[in-house]
């Protein structure tokens, strides 16, 4: 079942509206989003709130695959209501693949953290799943580097410091397969460095361009 693009706007406009109001977001290459068709978002990960500042900052909503573990209680129904899509870190999930797929199949966008989990935010290491998406889907990959959501104090000591400024850098958008057509689990890696290595020279860029 592909999750509702319309609960996916109205997360869209509930994260801007707060953390807009939370925190100084500055978006830097929005217009590097395409208007229209699949797209998948490529971000950094070292931070809860990535995801909701991400949402913010779009140009368009996002489905963003979340860990399963979230979707617990109220915050699942409110995560589905608002079109993300649950997904098992632990293994391989057919029914978040194929809803994934049904999201880009759709025109829609895809949030995806490549790393799978939260890390340095460096890119240093790739889980397939976006090479397989953007490989399937033939569907552009725009490599986002979120900057300052890693900051911690104030009120709330896990989150950034009310105010605190946070970057939000696009990057040109990138074609993962290399052409050819193939989608064996060879070009599947391939396609995996070339991310790999875009992905984290974008994050170089935008460190230089932010002075994070």
């Amino acid at each position: 079942m592909t999750p509702s693009a319309r609960g996916a706007a109205a997360g869209r406009r509930l994260a801007a509206a707060v953390l807009h109001t939370a925190w100084r977001l500055r978006v830097l290459g929005a217009w590097r989003v395409p208007a229209q068709g699949p797209v998948i978002l490529a971000v950094n990960h070292t931070h809860n709130v990535d995801g909701p500042v991400l949402m913010a900052a779009s140009p368009r909503p996002v489905h963003f695959l979340v860990k399963r573990e979230a979707f617990a209680g109220p915050l699942g129904t409110f995560l589905r209501g608002i079109g993300q899509v649950p997904v098992d870190r632990a293994a391989a999930d057919r029914t978040a693949v194929t809803t994934a797929l049904g999201v880009l199949a759709s025109g829609g966008v895809l949030g995806i953290f490549p790393e799978g989990t939260r890390t340095t935010g460096d890119f240093a290491t790739l889980r397939p799943g976006l090479a397989y998406f953007a490989v399937r889907s033939g569907a552009p990959v725009v490599p986002v580097a979120v900057l300052g959501g890693d900051r911690r104090g104030g009120l709330i000591r896990p989150l950034p410091p009310l105010r605190a400024r946070i970057d939000v850098v696009f990057g040109e958008p990138v074609t993962a397969a290399d052409g050819g057509g193939g989608r064996t689990r060879t070009e599947i890696r391939a396609a995996s460095v070339r991310l790999k290595h875009r992905l984290a020279g974008h994050l170089r860029q935008a460190r230089q361009t932010t002075g994070r």
